[in-house]
């Protein structure tokens, strides 16, 4: 089977600027994967080629063994799920959850017309997967924020995509609500049925166990890259953020420091 994404040497200019500068990463089959970066390091223009909104300088962009620029792309962006904090502000507060998550079909905002009897049931088997059934009449501006990533989630399989992409799912959850989606998105990757997860963050403390690799961007380039065991370490995370850190696993979960500054004789 042909790699779920292959990139090769990927670069993106913006105005001279150079914001990627050669980045090369490969997802399998059956990987879980993590990117994480400061600001400013690529890790946006990265999602933007890879879901064909961005057309990238020059590099070998291919998902599912189909290349960019040489296959029908919009095409293939519909195997590519995307769940971002910023659709959020999107959907419209009266629309009903089951309507949502139909409207990913046709990755549609808005849905203008009543989902189709075989939409609306596999609509609700997503709410159900992601157990969210009893929401699935009840209006967007009255769901939680937690209830809210659910239900996206829900929308972006509907699709059937191979990769779902999840920027900064937990972005406005507050620490229990945090928690409670983290478990639910460790036992989403465990199901047979998972797409391929990307998880897209700044913090080493919402990567769950499900998640096997890691890519870490500095300035446009992948500083490093490969099973999450090798790749996220004390020393790789110090690099890629510029800051002597710490970082501490236990029971299949991360945690990040900053060790105390060294202090000056006399005080």
């Amino acid at each position: 089977m042909p790699a779920i994404v292959e990139i090769q040497d990927l670069r993106v200019h913006r105005g001279g600027t150079p914001i990627l500068r050669g980045v090369s990463w490969t997802i399998e089959s059956g990987e879980h994967w993590v990117v994480l970066g400061p600001n400013g390091s690529g890790k946006s223009s990265l999602l933007a080629a890879l879901t064909g909104y961005l057309t990238p300088t020059a590099g070998v962009l291919r998902l599912l063994g189909k290349t960019y620029g040489e296959d029908h792309w919009p095409h293939l962006r519909r195997r590519v799920g995307l769940v971002s904090h910023a659709l959020q502000h999107l959907m419209a507060d009266d629309e009903p959850a089951l309507e949502t998550v139909a409207s990913g079909r046709s990755a549609a905002i808005d849905l203008w017309h009543r989902p189709s009897r075989v939409d609306r049931r596999r609509a609700m088997a997503l709410l159900r997967r992601v157990r969210c059934v009893p929401l699935a009449y009840r209006p967007w501006v009255q769901l939680s924020q937690g209830e809210r990533q659910r239900v996206l989630i829900a929308r972006a399989l509907m699709a059937g995509p191979a990769i779902l992409i999840l920027d900064e799912p937990c972005a406005g959850l507050d620490p229990c609500g945090r928690e409670h989606f983290l478990q639910f998105l460790d036992r989403l990757g465990r199901s047979p049925s998972s797409p391929t997860l990307v998880l897209v963050t700044h913090h080493v403390e919402e990567i769950v166990p499900v998640f096997t690799h890691a890519l870490l961007l500095r300035r446009g380039l992948a500083s490093a890259c490969g099973p999450i065991g090798q790749t996220l370490t004390s020393a790789s995370l110090s690099a890629a953020f510029d800051t002597r850190l710490r970082l501490r696993r236990t029971r299949g979960r991360f945690a990040l420091g900053v060790p105390p500054a060294m202090r000056s004789r006399g005080l």
